[in-house]
């Protein structure tokens, strides 16, 4: 069950060719383990940052609330954008 589990949430990872140029984080509290890892292996760390976050563990805070999906929409897609318009 625990294999299962691993494979299901980390089993992508080990088809990347590459370590990513940046990591987007949406959720800070739920998701400390990727945020460490990002540390760990120097990828620059991007979060949507609410009241109960703490700024100084992200190298790019954006200040938002995580829990609404309209809010997050809004600032990814204002983030792609700026991304796509980065690599024309």
């Amino acid at each position: 069950k625990e294999l299962e589990k691993l494979r299901k949430h980390l089993n992508g990872i080990k088809d990347m060719e590459k370590i990513p140029d940046v990591a987007i984080i949406i959720d800070q509290k739920r998701e400390m383990t990727a945020i460490r890892e990002c540390r760990k292996l120097g990828i620059p760390v991007i979060s949507i940052l609410d009241t109960n976050c703490d700024p100084d563990l992200v190298d790019i805070p954006i200040p938002g609330n995580d829990d609404a999906v309209r809010s997050i929409k809004l600032i990814l897609k204002s983030l792609t954008d700026s991304i796509n318009a980065g690599q024309a």
